[in-house]
C-alpha cells in the first residue's frame, strides 16, 4: 500500500481530518453530514486515513487541573557526552519519568526539552529529587515553570 501525502488529500479528506481534530467523538453520521458525504462513504474515507497513518489514534483530552496535573514544567537537559549510547540511555530513562508528556531532541544550548506535568511545587521538587537528578548522562538540568498557558492545541493546520 502506498503512503498518502498531503498532496493526495482532497478537500473532503482535509475536512474530515479537521473535524476529527476538533471532536473525535463525533458520530460517523454527523461527520458525514458535516463533510457532505453518505455515512458509508465517510466511514470508508476515515478508515483509509487511519490505514495510511494520517490518524494515529482517537483520544480524550483530559482536564489537567481537575486531575492534579495543573503545573507545567519545561525542562532543558544538557548531556555530558554526545554519543549514541548516552542519547539512547537518556531517552530510555526519560520515558519512565513520572508526568513526562513530551521529550524532544533539540538544537542549540540544550540537548533535550522535556514537558512534564505535576500537581504543584512540592510534587515537582519530589520528582526532581527522586527522578530527574538520576537521569543517566546528564550534566545540567534547567527547569522552567509555566505561569499561564497562552496556547495549547493538538490540531495540525490543514
Amino acid at each position: 500500500m502506498t503512503s498518502l501525502t498531503t498532496q493526495d488529500l482532497d478537500r473532503i479528506d482535509k475536512a474530515i481530518l479537521r473535524e476529527l481534530q476538533r471532536d473525535a467523538s463525533i458520530s460517523n453520521v454527523a461527520l458525514a453530514e458535516t463533510v457532505n458525504l453518505s455515512p458509508p462513504a465517510c466511514s470508508r474515507r476515515v478508515e483509509r486515513l487511519k490505514q495510511h497513518g494520517l490518524v494515529n489514534g482517537i483520544v480524550a483530552h483530559l482536564n489537567p487541573d481537575r486531575l492534579n496535573a495543573g503545573m507545567v514544567v519545561l525542562i532543558g537537559v544538557v548531556l555530558d557526552r554526545s554519543t549514541p549510547t548516552s542519547f539512547s540511555d537518556f531517552e530510555t530513562a526519560a520515558q519512565r519519568v513520572s508526568g513526562c508528556m513530551e521529550c524532544h531532541v533539540v538544537t542549540g544550548e540544550f540537548d533535550y526539552f522535556m514537558l512534564v506535568r505535576t500537581r504543584d511545587n512540592q510534587s515537582f521538587n519530589k520528582l526532581h529529587a527522586e527522578q530527574l537528578l538520576y537521569l543517566p548522562g546528564v550534566r545540567q538540568i534547567r527547569s522552567f515553570i509555566g505561569l499561564r498557558q497562552v496556547v495549547s492545541t493538538h490540531q495540525i493546520p490543514l
